[in-house]
């Protein structure tokens, strides 16, 4: 697919399970999750925007290698299956964001395999599922992913997330909510693995409708032209042997016992 450099290439990815099997989720998604957070990005970022969309009962999960090659930024939404997701594919995702694909990871998408194999803890948290209000606050209202956002926003109907919610030290913490019993979450936070920009955003579980919040929507589409790398060519991060004033060309490293 070719693109103007100006361009980011989205690909929303949607379990698509609830609305498949819960008539009460597919009234308010009646066309998938995906297609909602599609829209919501189409919406803010018009013609800077290509956005596709894929879900887990495509051939390899809609993630092939020549998918991933065309995507810039990948928004990755999973709750009911996530041990559905093939290793193989996580591992192909992992790999794709270390040499530069952006990855939004939204809501329940925080026990995803992709998510917990990039930070490295087990990403649990406190919930509870009971129509609550969400307040989110605007914690760094210089990011880039802020702009346009209003300081705060609410959610009138939502599941809640509370801390202690089991991730690295963020690099940037974006927003932060508040919740009717009380708890607070870090509801948006970016993070850097290799060479690929990574942010996770809570709001948006499938029994309410968060994803037609046009804040939510503002959020989502900001996040995307964030992640976008800025390197010219994806590239992975090698390790090369370097000889003395040697600047720019490394030498291939065979292992630790090669002579």
């Amino acid at each position: 697919m070719t693109t103007s450099n100006d361009t980011v290439r989205v690909l929303v990815w949607g379990e698509n399970r609830h609305e498949q099997e819960q008539p009460e989720v597919r009234a308010i998604y009646p066309d998938g999750m995906h297609n909602t957070i599609r829209e919501g990005i189409e919406e803010n970022l018009g013609a800077r925007a290509v956005v596709r969309t894929a879900t887990l009962d495509d051939p390899e999960h809609g993630l092939t290698e020549d998918v991933l090659e065309n995507t810039d930024v990948l928004v990755w939404w999973g709750h009911a299956a996530h041990g559905e997701v093939t290793d193989d594919v996580v591992e192909r995702v992992h790999r794709h964001v270390l040499a530069g694909m952006g990855l939004l990871v939204l809501h329940s998408g925080h026990w995803s395999k992709i998510f917990g194999k990039l930070m490295g803890t087990s990403c649990t948290l406190r919930w509870r599922s009971e129509a609550d209000r969400e307040i989110v606050w605007t914690v760094n209202p210089a990011h880039p992913i802020a702009q346009g956002v209003p300081h705060p926003f609410i959610i009138p109907e939502q599941e809640m997330y509370g801390e202690f919610f089991d991730i690295p030290a963020p690099d940037e913490l974006i927003f932060l909510s508040t919740f009717s019993g009380g708890e607070v979450f870090r509801s948006g936070c970016t993070f850097k693995r290799g060479y690929g920009k990574i942010f996770f955003f809570s709001p948006g579980d499938q029994d309410y409708p968060v994803y037609h919040h046009k804040d939510v929507r503002r959020v989502i589409a900001n996040g995307v032209e964030w992640a976008k790398t800025l390197r010219p060519e994806r590239t992975d991060p090698v390790l090369l042997r370097y000889e003395t004033e040697d600047f720019y060309t490394g030498h291939g490293y065979q292992g630790a016992m090669s002579s």
